[in-house]
């Protein structure tokens, strides 16, 4: 969970939960009826591009969207919260002399689009009286008509509220029975059904679905007032229902004796296993700072992907055109022209929107772009970010990577990080053997707070579980354990990642970006990693 996460899930409330996806209150029976026919979104879409084209426009595109979300959130025995809601419109982005304009209506019907379109058209001609140069978008290629849907087997929408209510309260009665003092467990569900066209030729319908549960277990010393949390070790996902069938073959044992989990997950098990590592941390030692090896469970390290490389190598932060939530970047241009090293040999990390299962998997962009994986650092060396239509000339390149998003239909779109992820070790090595090589260090399961420079160089990282590694064996549960990075320091200091048997998917549910904010889903992929003497310090100690 990142910060943004964490302040959405655990500081809002079920209120502040529906302000990240907004929308009016429908039944839970509704949020599987009410699709929009495609000859309607088609007609519409139409008429849009017409009405564009006529009054001057040199392109544009469509949006119509039906955003549909379900969340639930409960406390030991009580259902705190149940809400749905349903979001319906259509944005339309237009270029006009060579400048952007967009605008949004929430009324589906040809009298509001046609409007919709000409207000982007007289937005965009305002707007060129101080554009310094014209919009440069990269070519891209008419689909016609097509489809893309998460491949799911189970709707979450279908599922009834008192199947998922059941799950939940009875994964916090097992939290409860195994020593926890408090517990919350929430499930978001979420549906995109996005149409998208344009005058380059293309009509593209989307059904996308999204899924998160996750759970927070606190266990309270009652003679000292000392408490320990554990946050449940579930992925968000871009997969249905299915995922929480916990079925036993995606169950992993790791190091520690701790369980996680790939494919399924096994919500009531996870609950219990969190409440009896709350209690095992209100005992554990507290670590003593200094110079250790840290062996990087995916669980944890997909947050430390998120803010050292996701972020930094989305171009408009490199550009210093986005600079909201932690600033720009350290990793300009020039930067790639001299072949940075920002990893050891060690370290691919890619980019990709096709990942099955991932939270940012998609057919298309939000520009009717085709989604696809590219590398952004390759055996260490900086070769590429991540770039839109109209910014892949900037970077010499002549097509866009395909990661434009927008979180409604009444926002407009714009770069967001796709699944960025550490490509799994070449040879053959499993957690257990890397820990082997390891005389004196940490094992860390799991993300917990961070923090992080307003250029993505310096940073900080806490975890779930932190595990003292002493001649190549485990000893003993660390407690109060955060490690301090220089983003490029810390890359280069990896010297072995497992292989592909290990390689598991983390991720951000509510991800924010831009003013206004807008947030989007996203996966980061990894296998267990080393790194070899990084600073180590200890969260507890007070100074003076």
């Amino acid at each position: 969970m990142d910060r943004r996460d964490f302040l959405t899930f655990t500081g809002l409330g079920a209120a502040g939960l529906l302000l990240a996806r907004p929308g009016r209150l429908i039944a839970a029976e509704a949020l599987t009826d009410g699709r929009i026919d495609l000859a309607i979104k088609k007609a519409l879409a139409d008429r849009a591009l017409t009405a564009a084209t006529e009054a001057g426009a040199s392109y544009c595109d469509i949006r119509i969207g039906r955003y549909l979300n379900q969340f639930i959130v409960t406390r030991e025995d009580k259902v705190q919260n149940v809400a749905s809601t349903e979001s319906i419109g259509a944005g339309i982005r237009v270029i006009a002399n060579g400048t952007w304009g967009f605008a949004a209506t929430s009324t589906l019907t040809a009298e509001a689009i046609v409007a919709a379109a000409l207000e982007a058209v007289a937005i965009a001609k305002a707007n060129s009286a101080v554009q310094s140069e014209p919009v440069r978008l990269a070519p891209v290629k008419g689909v016609g008509e097509v489809s893309w849907a998460t491949p799911i087997k189970k709707n979450a929408m279908e599922v009834p509220i008192k199947d998922k209510v059941e799950l939940l309260l009875s994964a916090n009665a097992e939290a409860m029975k195994a020593g926890a003092s408090f517990v919350n467990s929430t499930m978001f569900q979420i549906n995109e059904q996005k149409y998208f066209a344009s005058t380059d030729g293309s009509y593209i319908d989307q059904d996308v679905h999204r899924l998160w549960v996750p759970l927070q277990v606190t266990a309270v010393d009652k003679s000292s007032g000392k408490f320990r949390n554990r946050a449940g070790l579930s992925t968000p996902v871009g997969m249905g229902y299915e995922y929480l069938d916990g079925d036993a073959s995606e169950r992993i044992e790791m190091p520690g004796g701790v369980i996680g989990y790939r494919n399924s997950y096994n919500l009531i098990e996870d609950a219990a296993a969190a409440a009896r590592h709350a209690v095992e941390k209100l005992k554990a030692p507290s670590v003593k700072p200094g110079k250790y090896d840290l062996v990087l469970d995916p669980q944890h390290l997909w947050l430390t992907i998120h803010e050292s490389v996701g972020h930094p190598l989305e171009l408009d932060r490199v550009l210093g055109y986005e600079a909201n939530f932690a600033g720009t970047s350290f990793a300009t241009l020039d930067k790639r022209e001299a072949k940075f090293q920002y990893g050891s040999d060690k370290v691919t990390l890619f980019a990709d929107k096709t990942q099955v299962g991932s939270l940012g998997a998609v057919g298309y962009d939000d520009e009717g772009v085709p989604t696809k994986r590219w590398d952004l650092v390759r055996d260490g060396i900086l070769v590429n970010y991540q770039a839109i239509r109209d910014q892949a000339h900037i970077i010499g390149e002549s097509e866009s990577h395909g990661c434009c998003y927008a979180d409604s239909w009444n926002a407009v779109q714009f770069q967001r990080m796709p699944n960025v992820s550490l490509a799994p070790g070449k040879d053959e090595l499993s957690p257990e053997q890397m820990i082997e090589g390891v005389e004196n260090g940490i094992y860390i399961v799991g993300a917990g707070s961070f923090s992080i420079d307003q250029q993505r160089y310096n940073a900080q990282f806490g975890g779930q579980l932190f595990y003292e590694i002493k001649d190549g064996k485990i000893t003993q549960m660390l407690e109060d354990v955060a490690y301090q990075i220089r983003t490029p320091e810390f890359w280069n200091a990896c010297d072995a990642v497992c292989d592909e048997r290990d390689y598991r998917l983390g991720g951000s549910f509510f991800d924010g970006k831009g003013q206004p904010s807008q947030v989007s889903a996203v996966s980061h992929g990894s296998s267990t990693a080393r790194f070899r003497g990084i600073n180590v310090i200890n969260t507890a100690r007070n100074i003076g």
